[in-house]
């Protein structure tokens, strides 16, 4: 549980910037994680006032305001069938449509949970983030920096011709994922994501004529990328189960990025539900 003194609904970025210099002040988000810790706050800083919920989209790119809903992920029709689904399959899981209402897609990136199915698959989107103060950066680079009390506005994903796919597994429905995969070939690159190692998600960006088109130069090809990452052991999962599996989930999404370039060349559409 936790304990707050003061709670503010910011009017303006600037001003949640301010009051969020103090070490004491906590941006709450969707208010879902946050409220599970136990730990006294000073000053809890909402900013569910500032119009930073929308989901918009231009002919090159997707804006996703921080405060956009994990389900709003799920449903929206554009991003979805931009990316075949894969926001819906990212999501889908994660505990209950209540859950899902209230979880931020800002506190999911912010927070660089290593559970998280979200920052999977933004990685293999070589996704940016738009910070208030700091303005865009590289979602990779963002991990990597340390935080300073700079407030994340938005997350850009750049459209394009691309085919991705998302897999997760999980010992039961709703619990956190056991591991999580995903990737994007786009152009002549593909990028590979694999989370919940248990460590966050990592990154790897291959040329596209990494993952031939036979099974098991494939599976081989596959085999070798996972040597690259490092896994470990918590109550979930051994680190030797969790490479394995990604290992299958890997090509799990191969296969399915496989069949819709099958469709295309038929001229067929795949819809995503």
């Amino acid at each position: 549980m936790i304990h707050y003194t003061n709670f503010v609904m910011a009017g303006s970025l600037d001003e949640a910037y301010e009051l969020n210099k103090k070490k004491s002040s906590v941006i709450c988000g969707g208010f879902c994680w946050l409220r599970l810790q136990n730990r006294t706050i000073q000053t809890l800083i909402d900013l569910s006032g500032l119009g930073l919920e929308k989901i918009e989209e231009t002919k090159e790119q997707f804006e996703i305001g921080c405060m956009a809903t994990l389900r709003s992920l799920e449903t929206h029709e554009g991003l979805n069938r931009w990316a075949g689904g894969a926001f819906a399959d990212s999501v889908r899981h994660i505990v209950g449509t209540q859950f899902r209402n209230c979880a931020t897609v800002g506190g999911s990136i912010y927070g660089r949970f290593g559970f998280s199915d979200v920052l999977t698959l933004f990685l293999a989107l070589d996704a940016q983030v738009k910070l208030y103060k700091a303005g865009v950066m590289p979602l990779r680079d963002f991990l990597d920096r340390k935080e300073d009390g700079d407030i994340l506005v938005s997350v850009l994903v750049r459209k394009g011709q691309a085919r991705i796919s998302y897999e997760s597994m999980r010992n039961e429905a709703v619990d956190f994922p056991v591991l999580t995969a995903a990737v994007c070939e786009r152009g002549d690159k593909t990028t590979v994501s694999i989370g919940a190692r248990p460590a966050r998600a990592a990154a790897v960006t291959v040329e596209n004529g990494y993952f031939a088109e036979n099974v098991a130069d494939r599976k081989a090809a596959a085999e070798k990328l996972i040597e690259s990452l490092l896994f470990g052991t918590n109550m979930r999962a051994s680190a030797q189960y969790r490479k394995y599996l990604a290992g299958v989930l890997l090509m799990r999404c191969l296969d399915r990025i496989d069949r819709e370039r099958s469709l295309e060349r038929k001229g067929g559409n795949e819809t995503w539900n």
